[in-house]
């Protein structure tokens, strides 16, 4: 979807004059061919030739998905080049230049061409929702409206980092048992599928009765053969069936999440998660000099949990009343004492948002070790897994040549 909104923005190869009457040539970026002649004529330049540069009506079709991390990555360059006092225009032709996703480098410029047409940075980013939110346009005009827009871009850069970083180590944690697992699922079938009927040729020469492990295998084998098709068809249809369930259905999305918080080991590493999450967004907000109340609205869309998403629009409320925001976090029963304590703390203290980054430094640094900790624990028992179903498939192939060696 993101690649969809940056290939609205075609590039335009441009030859004409300036104001002091010098020929000059390059390119443009704009939506269509009357917008990019427009933008020329605003810089003072008569084109006497503009085209559209080679290579754009295909290009869309090679571009990569834009992902949070480009996001995070344009963010920091941007805040870099502004701290070091480069002009925001100018910025976005450097952060542009360095950029190694070609569909981010056209919505830089993209945003470029609208700031130069007189829109604000935040307005220029909202014509791209699917690729900056609305948390994040919003930290944005904070910092435009108060005078101070490379203060809150370095702020809001460390808030995609620790965002994104904290992502990246759950689908860690996920994805090395997920991909064991599958291997493990294939190299099954492999044997059942050409391995055991090769031992299944050679028990019937035995005229032996099998033992019943080894006629399990091959009952399972011969089973696989006849329906190989109908099991790929149901583990096809249970993937793409969750997916657009998972994509389609906002209770599916939401029991999803129930269940999430209540599994053994990776409940405890989403509930910490999303406590750190919580705390890293309204400790960014808060310090931006966004309104409290606003403020929990970002972060209950922040959240990536319904349980949670619900609680914090409770919370939202109470406060709203004039209720305390610990207090109010205390109600909702679902915040450990360590953070309500930190929160009641940072309101009597007037220090808020330092003791809501304290919290989530915390629990990101629990996720982190909660991650190391079932990697380690995951090993051996994958190991043992797999030792089970391969090992167990060749046991049950040898098992009657042992008892025939026996017999001899």
């Amino acid at each position: 979807m993101a690649a969809k909104t940056a290939e609205q923005i075609l590039t335009f190869v441009y030859e004409g004059t300036d104001r002091r009457g010098q020929k000059v040539k390059g390119e443009v970026n704009g939506k269509n061919m009357a917008l990019a002649k427009a933008q020329l004529r605003k810089q003072g330049i008569t084109a006497s030739k503009v085209y559209k540069k080679r290579g754009d009506l295909l290009g869309g079709m090679r571009k990569k998905k834009i992902s949070p991390m480009d996001v995070a990555i344009f963010t920091r360059q941007l805040a870099t080049m502004m701290k070091a006092g480069v002009p925001l225009v100018q910025s976005f032709e450097i952060v542009a230049d360095g950029l190694d996703n070609p569909a981010m480098k056209e919505v830089v410029l993209g945003i470029k061409t609208e700031v130069e047409g007189g829109n604000s940075f935040a307005q220029s980013l909202r014509k791209y929702p699917l690729i900056f939110d609305e948390l994040f346009c919003s930290l944005v005009h904070s910092g435009e409206q108060a005078g101070a827009l490379e203060t809150m871009l370095d702020r809001v850069a460390q808030y995609k980092e620790k965002s994104e970083l904290l992502k990246m180590k759950i689908k860690k944690a996920m994805k090395y048992p997920a991909t064991v697992v599958v291997v493990a699922a294939i190299v099954t079938v492999i044997l059942l599928m050409k391995v055991v009927p090769v031992f299944q040729d050679l028990f019937e020469g035995f005229g032996a009765e099998l033992p019943a492990f080894t006629l399990f295998v091959i009952g399972l084998s011969e089973g696989l053969q006849k329906n190989w098709f109908f099991f790929l068809l149901v583990v096809g249809g249970f993937f793409v069936g969750f997916t657009e369930a998972k994509k389609r259905s906002e209770a599916f999305r939401n029991w999803l999440d129930r269940v999430m918080l209540k599994l053994p080991i990776v409940g405890d590493l989403t509930y910490k998660s999303t406590v750190a999450r919580f705390a890293r967004t309204l400790s960014t907000t808060f310090a931006a000099g966004v309104p409290l109340i606003d403020a929990l609205v970002s972060c209950a869309g922040a959240s990536g949990n319904v349980v949670y998403r619900n609680a914090i629009l409770r919370i939202r409320d109470d406060v709203a009343t004039g209720q305390q925001l610990g207090f109010s976090m205390r109600q909702a029963g679902i915040f450990p004492s360590m953070a309500l304590q930190m929160v009641s703390i940072g309101e009597e203290s007037g220090a808020l948002d330092d003791m809501l980054e304290k919290v989530a430094t915390h629990f990101e640094q629990e996720v982190d070790n909660a991650v190391d900790g079932l990697t380690a624990m995951m090993e051996p028992l994958i190991m043992a897994v797999l030792g089970v179903l391969v090992g167990g498939l060749i046991i049950a192939m040898y098992l009657p040549i042992f008892q025939l060696g026996s017999v001899v």
